[in-house]
């Protein structure tokens, strides 16, 4: 009984690192601010002041699940401010559906789309 208890324990652990740390492939990091047909969508909290001028919208990572549906249904390019919250945020919108194109972390260079994934 200990063994599937201890077993179990350790898949939950396994899933939330996974979810918070894997890289997502096949979504690029690059600069996307002023292409048209692309939503920039802002997952950084309301108290960070933004640097981006053209941002369609702002919803923290903590309000997505309660505001997603006011996201438009076109390809995304999500901001945010580390790794954590990319993934986690990505991941939420590919599960409803979204289509994400690109990623964007604020304070790190993206090196013109060579990273690939999160």
């Amino acid at each position: 009984m200990i063994i599937y208890l201890l077993s179990a324990v350790i898949v939950l652990l396994c899933y939330e690192l996974f979810r918070r740390y894997f890289p997502i492939k096949g979504i690029t990091c690059k600069n996307r601010i002023g292409e048209k047909d692309i939503v920039i969508l802002d997952l950084r909290g309301y108290n960070e002041k933004g640097t981006l001028k053209n941002v369609a919208m702002q919803i923290p990572y903590a309000y997505l699940r309660r505001h997603y549906s006011e996201i438009p249904n076109q390809s995304l390019h999500v901001v945010a401010s580390d790794r954590m919250d990319i993934n986690l945020g990505v991941r939420f919108l590919l599960r409803k559906g979204y289509s994400v194109s690109s990623f964007e972390i604020i304070g790190c260079a993206c090196k013109g789309g060579i990273i690939d994934g999160v």
